[in-house]
């Protein structure tokens, strides 16, 4: 009998024998993984005069990723998704003044933006993030929620957005932060690279309301303004200013519009030989009769997600 050795080396003679035959399939020395993951996008089509634009079809937009042309797989208007909202008011000392007012307008925000199959969760943020209420669609609960956010001393806006957007992170449908802050941040452990990070991997569409109630006061963090303004954009959301309960309610009744006239479009991605870490996303619409329409989303998505 020969010895395990020796059978060994002849099976494996036998088995390049095989592979070397005409007709046989050559298997590669490396498999390349391809990550055909569904991706959407979510986009906003407004008018010359900021209105959202409805009523559009799957013809009238292009999606390209690095500038290669997609197809469009999953094409819906006005999205039956289930919406969860992370809604984070900051409680620090410098909105001590705004805080009830702000509280009133985001009730009224709830009120109008919920339907059964959403969920709204509550944070509060000062020197550290609080959640009041976990996603819920009860409105008795909501308020509660928005209620029992207290004051504090610091400012936490990086750290807000980053714990948020890893909570919605975990949600299905669409997903959005919006943020109620006068734009100032002066104790946060995360950054503003992190936090962006953590709001686009969880594919989160980011509202602030930069509530600035004297336009050109000396203590105004005009940085944060800035960093808010940047992570609305990138994700596909939008930013305001609000100096008055008015614009504020104002601004929660857009918000609302918006949400309830957005397109999804969802592709899987062309097949790369790139391995880049982040795909930039575009898209194009071709407007009927030629009007001159304006498309929000986000800018692109990362391949692989952060160990958070």
């Amino acid at each position: 009998m020969r010895n395990p050795s020796t059978l060994m080396l002849l099976l494996l003679a036998c088995a390049a024998a095989l592979a070397q035959q005409p007709g046989s399939q050559q298997r590669p020395e490396t498999t390349l993984k391809v990550d055909v993951k569904l991706v959407n996008v979510y986009v906003t089509v407004t008018d010359a005069h900021g209105s959202p634009v409805a009523g559009l079809k799957k013809e009238n937009f292009a999606v390209l990723e690095d500038g290669i042309p997609q197809t469009i797989s999953v094409f819906d208007k006005e999205s039956v998704f289930p919406l969860s909202i992370a809604l984070a008011i900051d409680t620090s000392l410098s909105t001590r003044h705004d805080l009830p007012l702000e509280q009133a307008s985001a009730k009224r925000f709830a009120r109008d933006i919920m339907r059964p199959i959403d969920a709204l969760s509550v944070f509060g943020f000062s020197e550290a993030v609080s959640q009041s209420v976990s996603y819920t669609a009860d409105l008795k609960r909501i308020n509660e929620g928005i209620d029992h956010i207290r004051l504090g001393a610091a400012t936490a806006l990086f750290d807000a957005v980053y714990l948020a957007s890893r909570s919605l992170d975990r949600r299905q449908g669409r997903k959005v932060l919006v943020l109620i802050t006068d734009g100032g941040d002066t104790i946060s452990k995360i950054d503003y690279q992190q936090a962006a990070r953590a709001a686009e991997e969880a594919e989160a569409l980011v509202y602030s309301i930069i509530v600035v109630p004297i336009e050109n006061s000396a203590g105004r963090e005009t940085g944060g303004e800035h960093a808010l303004i940047q992570l609305s954009e990138d994700t596909g959301g939008k930013y305001y200013y609000a100096t008055s309960v008015s614009q504020l309610d104002d601004a929660f009744h857009q918000i609302s519009d918006e949400l309830r006239t957005q397109y999804l479009l969802a592709y899987y991605p062309v097949q790369r030989l790139a391995n880049s870490q982040f795909r930039r996303i575009q898209v194009e619409i071709k407007a009927p009769g030629g009007e001159s329409y304006q498309v929000r989303h986000r800018v692109g998505y990362y391949t692989t997600k952060s160990d958070f």
